[in-house]
């Protein structure tokens, strides 16, 4: 899949998605959040900068992705306080059997949505698609 909206149509056109492929089209993230997730899922818990170092991105960027990751609660953050004062937040990514399990609550909230949405259509709607 390309890095444009993931849909579930574009990921019902691939014979075999990838972890990845899903990840991203159920919970609407970016091929670069999926990266983070990958290596964030490689680790014990990381701080953004090293995390960064790994894959060759910028700080920011990267904290950027550890936020969306950590909003669909495919990943969590602790706060760290350093001995010289300061702090620094660092992040896990959620077990893979909980991803899972989200995917699917996911997946299952959208089905019923839709299968709602249809039981509401009493004719054939006609114009516009919209």
């Amino acid at each position: 899949m390309d890095d444009d909206e993931p849909t579930l149509r574009t990921l019902m056109l691939v014979e075999e998605p990838e972890f990845g492929d899903i990840l991203r089209c159920v919970f609407g993230l970016h091929e670069h959040d999926v990266e983070t997730y990958l290596a964030l899922a490689d680790r014990d818990e990381v701080a953004p900068q090293p995390l960064a170092d790994e894959l060759d991105r910028n700080r920011s960027n990267v904290a950027r992705s550890l936020q969306r990751l950590c909003e669909k609660d495919v990943a969590s953050r602790r706060r760290e306080i350093l001995d010289g004062g300061g702090e620094v937040y660092c992040y896990e990514a959620a077990p893979l059997a909980d991803v899972k399990a989200r995917m699917h609550e996911e997946l299952d909230a959208w089905a019923a949505y839709v299968h709602d949405r249809i039981d509401t259509f009493e004719d054939v709607p006609t114009g516009t698609t919209d």
